[in-house]
């Protein structure tokens, strides 16, 4: 189940209620979170680049390029990643992950378990992207056994286990929390 939420919708980012007007610096925060994704090689749908661009203008954010995505048509969403990137250089939110393969991995590590820590991601699909597309490639370092161990006990959670999904769900808070706290420790380990 948690391998099923962790795919292309892995990494929701979670909007403003109808309630409530979102911010510039909502809609700022939603860009950053939306070049992230990318750079990160998760696929961002046009359709979710142009809404980004249209929440951004009607937010007040100003950039040359920002009315041109907003306003695509569907026939033109071929062009909104061109576009997005345009809008991301305008505002100076672009993302460069570091050059060398293991630190990029590093950086998305930390980037994930953030959004585990604030509650922006799902701690099951956190902690399996952290598993599957983290720690794999980097050999399964100690630093990231808390988080694999809790994607272990969320995947395959049990009611029989006499522990709640909450209580792993906040085990797994838990872990990303440390593991953010130990940032340089485990980057000069890893």
């Amino acid at each position: 189940m948690a391998a099923e939420s962790a795919d292309v919708s892995a990494f929701p980012f979670q909007m403003p209620t109808e309630k409530t007007l979102m911010t510039s610096d909502d809609a700022l925060d939603q860009l950053r979170h939306i070049a992230r994704e990318r750079v990160f090689g998760r696929h961002v749908g046009s359709d979710r680049l142009i809404q980004a661009g249209l929440d951004a203008l009607i937010a007040g954010v100003e950039s040359p390029s920002l009315a041109m995505l907003a306003g695509l048509l569907r026939s033109e969403e071929p062009e909104a990643p061109e576009l997005f990137d345009h809008v991301l250089e305008e505002l100076g939110l672009l993302f460069q992950p570091p050059a060398d393969p293991r630190a990029a991995k590093w950086a998305m590590a930390y980037w994930v378990a953030g959004q585990i820590a604030d509650g922006t991601l799902d701690p099951a699909a956190g902690t399996h992207l952290i598993w599957a597309d983290i720690a794999y490639d980097l050999g399964y370092p100690e630093a990231l056994a808390p988080l694999v161990h809790c994607a272990h006990h969320l995947d395959g959670w049990e009611e029989s286990w006499g522990v709640s999904v909450e209580e792993l769900n906040g085990e797994a808070v838990a872990a990303a929390k440390q593991f953010l706290s130990e940032r340089t420790t485990a980057e000069a380990g890893g």
